[in-house]
């Protein structure tokens, strides 16, 4: 009887291109400093948590992380937007991307704060998280919890802990910062109607349509390096008359 052969394994995807043209993109908005949040999120949204390991990598090239504190700094950015990402995409593959980047940590620049030691699911944690989700749905809040009158564990999970544990939480990430990266880790998901919401939510709490079209243009990017379908997500143009 013949052997089987074994099946060949596709070549590993190489980013080294992909990271420079995303910064390059993003250098004539105002999301310039914010543009390996959308690339990491659509990484580890998508097919390639383990590329976040090339990005810390390729970031580590810059002049601002040359110092054990600043790159302790990043890391806690980069922690802060998997951990978010938790809430949007389950724990596996944001636990993929920190693993990847722990193993090529300096050990001076490791960072041991522990964001939620405290954590309660108390009064103070539903207020902050419904204040966050006022702000990205506004008149559109009660309407939308609406959706799930029927399935009320869904409303709960929306308001207690993905905007009161995580997407609320300021230790780290500020307003910005979290939408860019929700935005981008539910667009890179192909999601028509959570991806429309989160457009219209990065416009209401400020951004400008360019700005939103910016961080689209970089999904899209990172979804063609990873042949991801993004075909059912809306032009930024489609929702701006909801905003």
């Amino acid at each position: 009887m013949a052997s089987e052969q074994a099946t060949a394994s596709p070549a590993p995807k190489d980013p080294s291109t992909l990271f420079p043209l995303i910064e390059e993109a993003f250098k004539s908005t105002t999301l310039a400093p914010r543009w390996y949040l959308v690339t990491l999120a659509s990484l580890v949204g998508g097919t390639e948590p383990l590329l976040a390991a090339d990005l810390y990598t390729y970031l580590l090239t810059k002049p601002a992380y040359q110092t054990p504190s600043s790159r302790q700094a990043l890391i806690r950015t980069i922690r802060e937007a998997l951990l978010k990402l938790v809430s949007l995409i389950g724990v596996c593959k944001p636990l993929e991307a920190i693993l990847a980047i722990a193993k090529i940590e300096r050990p001076e620049d490791r960072d041991y704060t522990f964001t939620r030691s405290n954590w309660s699911n108390d009064d103070a944690n539903h207020a902050r998280g419904m204040d966050w989700l006022e702000k990205i749905y506004t008149r559109d809040t009660e309407k939308t919890l609406g959706l799930f009158d029927a399935h009320k564990d869904f409303r709960w999970v929306s308001t207690e802990i993905t905007y009161g544990l995580y997407l609320s939480d300021r230790q780290v990430l500020d307003d910005w910062d979290t939408e860019v990266v929700v935005l981008a880790g539910i667009m890179i998901q192909n999601l028509p109607l959570e991806t429309a919401w989160h457009i219209r939510g990065s416009r209401r709490i400020g951004m400008s349509l360019e700005d939103v079209k910016a961080v689209m243009e970089g999904v899209r990017k990172v979804g063609e390096f990873m042949g991801t379908d993004l075909g059912r997500v809306p032009r930024a143009e489609d929702v701006e008359k909801e905003v």
